[in-house]
């Protein structure tokens, strides 16, 4: 089995899954680290206005490692086909199949963003095809290879998984699946030894270029023009417009630095007792999550509402 040592954040390797190892007590255990899809193209959606080579570029800068521990393969986690065959390359590259593997890094995400009413009903299935059952099908394929190593799924959440926001609802909504379908696999994984945990970031959209005003511009007119006629009556232009701005003034926010992310999986993976939640997040939203989780909704809805 290969290994390596990632040298960036899993945010950051579209396409992409990583066979890997990791060296316990001076045994080797083999680990696989799975991350994103490709958006399949072709259908009436605004989440696919993405960069098409971005997933070749995660390609070409970890192949540049020329590591004999990595091992990059293209992944289409919305293809059971595909998924299927990783399942197989995994399991022959292990000395011991029945022994089975050690981890699983659900990394895999796509987001897009429009209020409810500007969002066609493609674009919400699309971005749950990849972000929920992209994970639960991945979970599926690899948790018999798991079971018998009593390893480990990490699943990459967010904090939109713990509380809503407003034009986010369908990246919101596969988020709470996500988190949903963790703590559902987390207790019936106890009794057979897998621990389960689950990630969840806050702002990195800067530091992962998730959103450019490029891309930003290219979603919103394709929204527009396919929008309702009602809609876009009743809503007007204008109001549109002042939205879509808004959007755009998150390109450069967030934090800048990603290794709280990769500490997190390192831990998970790693630790005797991982966590069940790990919230790499800058203090602000941390405290946001709180109090929009643990108070009365009309307290937080008065303080975050505008």
């Amino acid at each position: 089995m290969l290994a390596t040592r990632l040298s960036r954040p899993l945010s950051r390797l579209p396409g992409k899954t990583l066979s890997a190892c990791d060296r316990e007590n001076g045994a080797r255990r083999p680990l696989l680290l799975g991350s994103t899809s490709f958006i399949p193209t072709g259908r009436r959606t605004y989440a696919g206005a993405v960069e098409p080579n971005k997933g070749h570029d995660g390609v070409k800068e970890l192949d540049s490692l020329n590591s004999d521990r990595l091992r990059t393969v293209q992944l289409n986690v919305c293809s059971s086909e595909e998924v299927e065959k990783v399942v197989e390359i995994v399991r022959s590259s292990l000395k011991d199949p029945e022994k089975g593997m050690w981890g699983l890094v659900n990394n895999a995400g796509i987001s897009t963003f429009g209020e409810v009413e500007f969002t066609s009903m493609e674009t919400y299935k699309e971005v749950a095809e990849v972000n929920l059952w992209g994970t639960v099908r991945m979970t599926k394929s690899f948790l018999p290879l798991i079971r018998r190593a009593k390893g480990r799924v990490v699943n990459i959440s967010s904090m939109l998984g713990r509380m809503a926001n407003p034009a986010r609802s369908p990246y919101c909504i596969t988020k709470f699946g996500v988190e949903a379908f963790s703590d559902c696999l987390r207790y019936e994984m106890h009794s057979l030894g897998v621990k389960v945990s689950v990630v969840e970031p806050g702002n990195f959209i800067v530091a992962t270029s998730l959103y450019s005003p490029e891309s930003i511009q290219a979603i919103a007119k394709k929204m527009w023009d396919e929008l309702p006629e009602v809609v876009r009556k009743d809503y007007g232009k204008k109001y549109f417009d002042e939205k879509i701005a808004k959007m755009e003034t998150y390109c450069s926010s967030g934090s800048t630095d990603t290794s709280p992310v990769m500490d997190a999986v390192t831990h998970a993976l790693t630790a005797t007792t991982p966590y069940t939640r790990y919230h790499p997040m800058d203090y602000y939203w941390w405290l946001r999550m709180q109090i929009m989780t643990h108070l009365p909704g009309a307290i937080s809805d008065m303080i975050y509402i505008r």
